[in-house]
């Protein structure tokens, strides 16, 4: 009887501020790797953390041949850190996920378990949602606004737990737009996405990086720096305010000539109020089309290296 043989995997991690979760997680993953690849990385990619973080993967790296370092100039974000490591990888499947202890590493069997029925890539989504009340509904509405934009509504549940083919890559090689989603990007090239459920862990060290604001401005940044639909909106609200503004008039015009008078002073300063507002919602939505412009027209890459220290040698379990 044959089995089907284990792929090679190349694991990317985005490091920031995680200098007392790194060698937990390392020797997490040095136990699970065997069982579900045949040859196998870790690109471990320091994203101008201010803490230790660099020093321990550093040392890390040289007591793993296995382990490939990457550390970036400057903060970058994660998504850049990602795209970083992800260029990097040199096996078919690429595995992303956290440096917080919050993705499980002995999950990943379960993703690849659904990666290998034939999708190209494959999401691991928690259970239950570990955050507070306004942090899931951020993320939830940041995760529908990403799903919108890569065309496939009905997987919401995209996260950085994530399996998928190496090579979906070629659709993004020529990116060097400092705004970075790594899941739009993978969208240019597939659209055979599912997800697992998987039980996430409460983090263990630290605090998250990201509030109300940064999952917004991620929201938005995803429907502005991706598609067209806020300017469609834009249009569809200028066309409806016109509407709404003829059908003023005619009210206007129908009171003046039935009782002879105009409305008062509260009337036409709730119509201003309306059609001002509409005005600065869609000057605000081109504003932002227009910075995303300025920021390809800067040539700003979306990240630089700094150093890396790669031994060139793979685990292979015989």
């Amino acid at each position: 009887m044959t089995t089907n043989p284990k792929p090679n995997c190349s694991v990317v991690i985005p490091v920031y501020n995680s200098e007392e979760s790194l060698p937990i997680l390392i020797s997490r993953l040095e136990a699970v790797l065997p069982a579900v690849a045949d040859r196998f990385e870790l690109i471990l990619v320091n994203d101008g953390s201010h803490d230790n973080s660099w020093q321990v993967i550093r040392e890390l790296a040289r007591e793993h041949l296995w382990i490939h370092a990457i550390n970036l100039m400057r903060n970058s974000g994660q998504h850049n850190a990602l795209l970083c490591g992800i260029r990097a990888a040199q096996y078919e499947v690429t595995i992303t996920l956290d440096d917080d202890l919050q993705q499980p590493p002995e999950e990943i069997y379960r993703l690849m378990a659904k990666y290998q029925e034939g999708y190209d890539v494959v999401y691991g989504s928690p259970n239950k949602m570990p955050h507070e009340l306004w942090r899931n509904f951020s993320s939830r509405f940041t995760k529908k606004a990403m799903a919108l934009v890569m065309g496939v509504p009905r997987v919401i549940n995209i996260g950085p737990f994530r399996v998928f083919r190496t090579d979906l890559r070629k659709a993004f090689a020529e990116y060097h737009n400092p705004r970075v989603i790594v899941d739009v990007l993978l969208s240019w090239a597939t659209t055979k996405f599912a997800v697992v459920r998987v039980d996430e862990q409460p983090r263990p060290y630290g605090k998250s990086n990201y509030n109300f604001w940064k999952l917004a401005s991620a929201a938005f940044l995803v429907l502005t720096g991706y598609s067209t639909i806020p300017l469609r909106f834009a249009s569809m609200l200028g066309f409806t305010v016109f509407l709404f503004g003829v059908a003023v008039f005619l009210y206007v015009i129908i009171r003046y000539f039935a009782e002879g008078s105009l409305p008062g002073f509260p009337f036409l300063a709730s119509i201003i109020t309306i059609f001002s507002g509409a005005q600065l919602l869609t000057l605000g939505i081109i504003g932002e089309y227009i910075a995303s412009i300025f920021n390809r027209s800067t040539d700003r890459l979306p990240y630089v290296i700094d150093n890396e220290i790669n031994s060139g040698c793979k685990t292979k379990v015989e």
